[in-house]
């Protein structure tokens, strides 16, 4: 994002040369702006965002980790409404018939949970989110209300402030560390507050990432709508992955939620 990190190494003997990792021995200095960017500063941070959500995966109502998946549109979408688990898809031969169907891995391991949910089949999922979708396009007026409502919250509880303020105080500090350095007095307590604010930083950048991204999502489903003037008459994979955020499984019906917040229930 064209940003560097200054003094990541130190020379600790100057007749051979030899550089260490810095760890707090000799001051870091961080540099916005210092050579061109590769990439948006925001996309970045968006970025490191899904890294973080992606490595956690998904910690299930058993407390056992689940991976993050990219297999397959469903993988990891689909949630059992009964104990809360992962859906998986599963190759069924069922009495010499052959199918492909999603089932609550509380009935394909050992999860420690007691769950009675129902097995779908894959294609019923596919014609239940042409269905969701077709839904939206239906009541298009009324959800296009909605988004740019939401839209309009998430830019109102933008801050764009915290950043800036915290860079004010991260230049008066790094001014201040100099003197200190120039003049071979103690400074840890000011590298300390340096590296403190920098992390809050960070922390800022990615809240503010994410409240970006939600309002991509928001702009992302009003702007299909907006385009979408006809009813679907397939199932489109490329629609489920930009459009759907989450999908969970109950007795009598199918509930899946958007990545805009909408939810729609599907009975089957």
């Amino acid at each position: 994002m064209g940003d560097a990190l200054l003094q990541k190494t130190y020379t600790v003997d100057f007749l051979t040369k030899k550089r260490v990792v810095n760890n707090g021995i000799v001051p870091q200095y961080y540099v916005e702006n210092s050579h061109e960017a590769i990439i948006p500063r925001e996309i970045f941070m968006q970025v490191q965002e899904e890294l973080v959500r992606r490595s956690k995966g998904h910690i299930s109502t058993s407390g056992k980790k689940r991976n993050f998946s990219a297999n397959h549109v469903f993988s990891q979408i689909i949630f059992c409404g009964e104990c809360g688990e992962i859906y998986r898809r599963v190759h069924w031969n069922n009495r010499g018939k052959k199918s492909i169907v999603w089932r609550c891995v509380s009935r394909l391991e050992n999860t420690g949970l007691a769950c009675h949910s129902r097995t779908v089949l894959e294609d019923m999922i596919g014609i239940a989110t042409v269905e969701a979708i077709n839904k939206l396009i239906g009541q298009k007026d009324d959800f296009l209300t909605i988004l740019k409502e939401n839209i309009e919250t998430v830019i109102s509880e933008t801050d764009n402030n915290i950043v800036s303020n915290i860079d004010k105080k991260l230049e008066e500090l790094q001014k201040d560390l100099l003197k200190l350095a120039n003049s071979k007095e103690d400074y840890n307590d000011i590298a300390d507050e340096i590296y403190r604010l920098r992390e809050e930083r960070h922390k800022a950048l990615a809240e503010e990432a994410g409240k970006k991204g939600s309002k991509q999502r928001l702009e992302d489903m009003e702007k299909f709508l907006n385009e979408q003037s006809i009813l679907l008459e397939e199932y489109d994979e490329q629609l489920v992955r930009r459009l759907i955020e989450k999908i969970t499984v109950y007795d009598d019906k199918l509930t899946i939620e958007f990545k805009s917040g909408i939810e729609i229930d599907i009975e089957i």
